[in-house]
């Protein structure tokens, strides 16, 4: 995402009192490095959970073993729980989760660049799941965070 489009949604947030967090795996942090780098994020943002692993998942989140046990954690079913439980461990409105295959690797059920996301809000949850190919484990992920980051913008327009 360009600083132009990160500063339009620190304006957008902060014009209607509304504050993020996320949940990531697969980026490691990058949603939450992206909206930190401007300042007056503080504004905006509340807190991220970085979730590589199941456990993770489970004791931060809240995250089903059985949703993880039924449907791989690379899943709109685990992207779901993660935005909901973000949300609901943080003071936050909207929640994004982040959860896929940045590679190498995947398999033929779940390709490398597979990504799921979810976005909650106190109104719901939405998912959704991009194929973005294998670009490579550096492009996945920053598609992922600007995929991210384009979700939380829409969410405040």
């Amino acid at each position: 995402m360009a600083f132009s489009e990160a500063a339009t949604l620190l304006e957008r947030a902060i014009g209607r009192g509304v504050m993020f967090t996320c949940a990531e795996s697969c980026t490691g942090g990058m949603v939450a490095a992206a909206l930190t780098d401007l300042p007056g994020s503080s504004a905006m943002f509340d807190r991220g959970f970085v979730t590589y692993t199941n456990a993770a998942k489970i004791d931060l989140l809240g995250v089903s073993p059985a949703t993880l046990d039924q449907f791989g954690a690379v899943s709109e079913d685990v992207a779901r729980e993660m935005a909901q439980g973000a949300l609901a461990r943080s003071m936050a409105q909207v929640a994004v989760s982040i959860t896929g295959i940045a590679g190498p690797g995947g398999s033929e059920h779940k390709p490398e660049g597979r990504v799921c996301f979810g976005l909650a809000t106190r109104d719901g949850v939405t998912v959704e799941t991009c194929d973005f190919g294998a670009v490579g484990r550096d492009l996945v992920r920053i598609s992922a965070r600007d995929h991210a980051l384009s979700l939380l913008l829409q969410a405040v327009s």
